[in-house]
Parts: structure tokens; sequence; C-alpha cells
């Protein structure tokens, strides 16, 4: 692991190298989206030659290479991680901490939170849409982006497995593993606070931008609390679970037309246990803050207050161009469609 050095000017310096690593790397990950999103399109268009599976597995496949794996594979690059993460040092990124039972247990308060922030994003969207006259470019813009249900089971299978496997692990690694460990040198504080921005930020919509960002912060900081990413992925592939299970129950819906009364009663089931969950996530929430146990968190470099590190980061100009993406991406594109015509 890297360590800062004491001096001013070179801790300076060493923090806005990673600023601009970290805008980079979130560079080529919304490029990446772009053209995954045009790739997915032309598969869509040639679903008639292979059919709706192959189309879907084909589309689904060219998503985890273009939105998980090139970026992934960047990063490590970029930070060296391959270096860095050698021998005993990568598992110990997965090591079991003591404290994993108390770490999982706080599920429902973590979803909670996220249903939180959620439920305030789409009041105001609600709010702020019936202000404007119902303009559709914030509808848009407070539409949350998110896998359509499949039309078939095979479909509606991958659906799941990304959801509950692969985007946890991918995640993780990337998010609480590399930019985190990139980060913690400059302050474990700070370390959460910019890689759950950069959490949300990669969701790609302003719905889902407050609800992931929150639960970034929450999985992040179990990542500091129990020092491995092992507790963190695990609850990230169980709050996903419960979006595939939606989406699953969903997409059988969709096959039967809604005529199946097993799989109507058991969606209508599944759907009052989630809102069940989300009440008493709150509720939960609410509860544990007295009780959480506020860590004094390291940090390497003090001369520098966190308000000061989260300006330097956004100032950073690959940062400033991220942030440029991240709006055309929570706007569908309309950036590049504007510049486009």
């Amino acid at each position: 692991m890297e360590e800062v050095e004491h001096s001013g000017g070179a801790a300076l310096r060493g923090y806005k190298g990673v600023c601009a690593k970290l805008g980079a790397v979130m560079c080529v990950y919304f490029a990446c989206r772009i053209l995954s999103g045009y790739i997915s399109q032309a598969i869509v268009g040639q679903s008639h030659n292979i059919g709706s599976t192959g189309a879907y597995f084909l589309g689904m496949s060219v998503m985890v290479i273009m939105v998980y794996f090139i970026p992934l594979l960047f990063t490590a690059i970029v930070f060296k991680s391959f270096r860095r993460y050698s021998g005993g040092e990568f598992r110990a990124l997965y090591k079991k901490p003591r404290r994993v039972a108390r770490a999982l247990g706080a599920f429902p308060a973590i979803y909670g939170l996220g249903y939180g922030i959620a439920l305030l994003t789409l009041l105001s969207s609600f709010l702020i849409s019936r202000v404007s006259g119902g303009q559709t470019f914030i509808e848009d813009l407070f539409r949350p982006t998110a896998l359509e249900p499949s039309s078939d089971i095979a479909g509606a299978l991958m659906t799941v497995f990304l959801l509950v496997v692969i985007a946890p692990v991918f995640e993780e690694i990337w998010v609480r593993g590399i930019m985190f460990d990139a980060l913690k040198p400059f302050g474990c504080g700070i370390a959460i606070i910019i890689s759950s921005v950069l959490f949300g930020l990669m969701h790609g919509s302003m719905y889902m931008l407050f609800y992931t960002t929150a639960l970034g912060f929450a999985l992040g900081y179990i990542r500091y609390a129990t020092g491995s990413i092992f507790a963190p992925t695990i609850l990230h592939a169980i709050i996903n679970s419960v979006a595939a299970g939606i989406l699953f129950l969903s997409s059988l819906s969709g096959i039967t037309d809604g005529e199946s009364k097993m799989v109507n009663t058991v969606f209508s089931i599944y759907i009052l246990a989630v809102l069940v969950l989300i009440v008493v996530g709150i509720i939960a929430f609410f509860m544990k803050i007295p009780s959480i146990r506020m860590y004094k968190f390291e940090n390497a470099w003090s001369d520098v207050g966190p308000g000061k590190k989260t300006a330097l980061f956004f100032l950073s100009i690959p940062v400033i161009i991220m942030l440029v993406l991240a709006v055309n991406e929570h706007m569908n594109n309309w950036l590049l469609d504007l510049i486009v015509r």
C-alpha cells in the first residue's frame, strides 16, 4: 500500500494525481456505457436472425464486457493493482472479518437508508414535475434506469445472475477495493465519501444516484470497519437479490401474459414483503443511529480537511469531464444527441 509523504506539497501532488486517475477511469467507464448502448441497440435489431434469447444473451455479454470488465481492467492497470494485490494481498481483501455477523446484520438498516433516500428522490421528482408543468426533460432527468424484464426464462435467469453475482463482485473489487485503497492514504473518511459518490454516478440515472450513493456510503463504512470487501460484497448481493426477485417475477408474469394465478399471487406477496422490508428497514436505520460506533478514521494527511479534499477532487480536469459524461448518461444521452444534431 502506498504511503503518503508527510510534506504538504508531496501529499497534495499525490492526492491530485489520484483524483485525476479516478476521473480518467470514470471517463473510460462512461464512454464504454455509451458504446455498449449503441452495440446493444444493433443487437436488438438483429433479434429476428438470432432469436430473442440469443440477442438477450449477446447483449448481456456485451454489457458485462463493456461496463464491467474493461473499466475494471483499465482501473487495475492505472493504479497498478496487479502488483499491489499480488500474493496474499488479494486474499486479504476478501478476508472474513471477526465482525462479519454484525456487519451482515446491518442489512435492514442499510436497505432502509437506501430506500428512504429513494422515496425522497421520487417525492422530489413528483413535486418538481408538478411545479414545472410536467415538462418531459424533468421527468427524464429523474427516470430510473433499470434492466427490463426478459421475455423468456433463460433471459430472466441471466438477469438474476448479473444482478446477484456479477455486479456485486465486479463493483466491490472496483469501488471498495481499488478506488477505496487508492484514496485511503489520504484519509479513510474521504475514501468513503468519494468512492460512494463514484458508486452513485456509475449507476446512470438521477434516481439511482442518490439511492446508490447512500448505499455506497454505508458499504464503504463497513469496508473500513471490517478491513475487507467480504461483508460489503455479500450485502451488495443481498440488496441486488431483492431487485432481481422483482424482475424475475415480473418476467414470469409477462411470459404468462399475467394469466397465471400462482405467479400473480407470488408476485403480489413478494411486493408486499419488499414494502414491509422497506418500512422495517427505515425504522431499523433510525433506531441504529444512536448505537452506531463512530470510528475515528485514520488520516495520514491531516493538513487538509475533508471539505478541501472534496473540492480538490471535483476541480480536477478529468473529474470535470467525467461529470459532463455522467450528466449525459443521467439524461439518457441528451447532451450527446444535442451535439450530434
